[in-house]
């Protein structure tokens, strides 16, 4: 039996970035009106974010995309310099409003859907307005009690 052994990563100044959290929560349903302003900085090492110009957190509010494994209070990390295919799960500007949908690709036609069985997808062009604005790199979710984590 082959055993590996577990290389830590250090964390020198040098390989952190600071990612900007943006202030109103990504909804992950229907869209709702949401504020432009940055809520403070999430500090990552760069293999988790290689490009930070272009790479965002985003708090996630509600539970359609449940079955992509992010549920409501996560935190995504969006990257727009990332090209969404199909099966990307990607941030949206959907008549001027941001949400959180996973992009299905079918024939000429794009979708965005829910990652829920109980929601339709809706094709972009039923949307006056629709963009695709990034595609999630990752999400972080708390295991614990964020109020037991503030001391």
């Amino acid at each position: 039996m082959q055993v590996r052994q577990i290389v830590e990563i250090a964390p020198d100044a040098a390989g952190l970035v600071l990612i900007p959290i943006m202030g109103a929560a990504l909804c992950a349903g229907f869209p709702s009106p949401a504020d432009d302003f940055l809520e403070g900085s999430l500090e990552l090492p760069r293999w988790l974010a290689p490009n930070p110009p272009a790479t965002f957190a985003w708090n996630i509010s509600g539970d359609s995309m449940r079955a992509a494994g992010i549920f409501d209070r996560d935190l995504a990390v969006v990257d727009r310099s990332l090209k969404a295919g199909n099966g990307s799960v990607v941030v949206a500007a959907i008549d001027g409003e941001m949400s959180i949908k996973r992009l299905r690709i079918e024939g000429s036609v794009a979708r965005l859907a829910f990652d829920n069985p109980d929601l339709p997808a809706f094709a972009v062009q039923e949307a006056a307005e629709g963009e695709i604005w990034g595609v999630v790199r990752f999400t972080i979710r708390w295991h614990v009690a964020r109020a037991g984590l503030m001391r």
